[in-house]
C-alpha cells in the first residue's frame, strides 16, 4: 500500500509499505480522508519520543471497512484503543486508561496510508451522504467537545449567560468555539495571531475573531470560561489575567513548559483550572451525530489535499502558509 512515512525530523516520504493485517477483534479500514493534527506536527519536528521514526503518523481518519460482515460500511475512527476491562473503561473514562494506545504510535501504525487496522469497537458508522472529509474532523472536534463539556460542568451559570474566550484558532480552538456555540454560548471571543486563519474563520463561521496582539483582547477579570487551545506560557498568562473571580480555565494545549499560570490569583479568587485530554467514547459518538446532522455549522474551515502531497502540506503548516485551520489529506 502507499503511505506517508515519517523518516526523521522534518522528513516525510510517500512510499510503499506493507498493508496491515487485522487481528481477530479488528477491522481493516480503507482510509479515504485523514487530518493532520498538531501532534503530527510535533512528531514531524522530532519532538515526540513516543513517535520514533520510521513511522506512519495520522490518527484523524475516516473511510470504508474492507472485508468481513461489515464490508463497505462507511465509518469514522476513534483512534484511542483501550482494554475494555480496564477500571477506567468500565467507569466510562476510557481516555484516562493506562492501557490506552493510539494509532500513529507504536505498536499501532497510523492512518497516513491506504489502510489501517483498528478494533471494531473503535469505528463509528457515518451516513452515506456525509462528506468523508467532514467525517475525518470527528476526532479533533471530539477533543473540543470534551473540553467544552468539562468547562460547562464546572461553571455555576448557564453557558448562554457566560462570556467565553478561546485562545488559538487552530482546529481544536475553532472547534471549541463552534461547540460552545452549539451548547448555547452566545458571547464567544476567539483569539488567533495568524491573519490567514482569522480571515478563514470569520468567513466560514462568522465568529468574533481577533488578533491577540492587536489591542482588542478581552480585559482582565472579564471572562467566565477560558479555553486555552494553545498551552504556551503566553496563553496561560493571558488566560490567568482574563478569567474572572470564580471563573473556569480549561487547559487543552500541549506545548511544553509550565510557565504563565497566576497561581496566586487562581488560589485567592477560586478560579477553577482543569486539564482536558482527548474524549470519552460517548463524547466521540455525540460529536459524530452533531457533525452528521449539520448542527456544527458549515464546516468550511478545512482544506483538502492528496496524501501523495502530504510532505508539502506539512511544510505549508510549518511556514504558516496554510489558510485553513485544518488540512485533510485524501487517499
Amino acid at each position: 500500500m502507499k503511505a506517508l512515512v515519517y523518516l526523521g525530523p522534518n522528513s516525510l516520504a510517500y512510499r510503499e509499505e506493507p498493508a496491515p493485517t487485522p487481528l481477530a477483534d479488528e477491522v481493516l479500514v480503507r482510509v479515504e480522508a485523514v487530518g493532520i493534527c498538531g501532534s503530527d506536527m510535533h512528531a514531524y519536528h522530532g519532538h515526540d519520543s513516543r513517535r520514533p521514526a520510521p513511522l506512519i503518523l495520522g490518527h484523524e481518519a475516516a473511510g470504508r471497512i474492507v472485508g468481513g460482515p461489515r464490508d463497505g460500511e462507511r465509518v469514522t475512527i476513534n483512534p484511542l484503543v483501550v482494554d475494555p476491562t480496564c477500571p477506567y473503561a468500565i467507569e466510562g473514562r476510557w481516555h484516562l486508561s493506562p492501557t490506552r494506545q493510539i494509532i500513529s504510535m507504536p505498536p499501532r501504525p497510523g492512518a497516513f496510508a491506504e489502510y489501517v487496522r483498528i478494533p471494531e469497537r473503535n469505528v463509528v458508522p457515518i451516513p452515506e451522504a456525509m462528506p468523508i472529509a467532514q467525517a475525518a474532523l470527528a476526532e479533533p472536534v471530539a477533543v473540543a467537545w470534551h473540553a467544552v463539556r468539562l468547562g460547562v460542568e464546572r461553571l455555576h451559570q448557564p453557558l448562554a449567560a457566560c462570556r467565553i474566550a478561546v485562545l488559538g484558532g487552530g482546529a481544536i480552538g475553532l472547534a471549541a468555539a463552534i461547540v460552545a456555540r452549539h451548547f448555547g454560548g452566545q458571547d464567544i471571543r476567539l483569539g488567533e495571531p495568524n491573519a490567514l486563519r482569522r480571515r478563514t474563520i470569520a468567513d466560514a463561521e462568522g465568529l468574533n475573531v481577533h488578533d491577540p496582539a492587536g489591542g482588542d483582547a478581552p480585559g482582565d477579570n472579564s471572562i467566565d470560561l477560558v479555553i486555552d487551545a494553545v498551552g504556551a506560557a503566553a496563553t496561560r498568562a493571558a488566560a490567568s489575567a482574563m478569567v474572572r473571580p470564580g471563573g473556569v480555565i480549561v487547559h487543552a494545549g500541549l506545548l511544553p513548559g509550565q510557565e504563565g499560570l497566576d497561581i496566586r490569583k487562581i488560589t485567592l479568587q477560586e478560579v477553577t483550572l482543569t486539564g482536558t485530554y482527548c474524549y470519552t467514547p460517548a463524547d466521540f459518538r455525540q460529536t459524530v451525530e452533531a457533525l452528521a446532522s449539520g448542527a456544527l455549522g458549515s464546516l468550511r474551515w478545512f482544506e483538502e489535499r492528496p496524501l501523495a502531497e502530504g510532505a508539502r502540506a506539512f511544510q505549508d503548516i510549518e511556514a504558516g502558509a496554510a489558510r485553513a485551520p485544518k488540512l485533510v489529506l485524501r487517499c
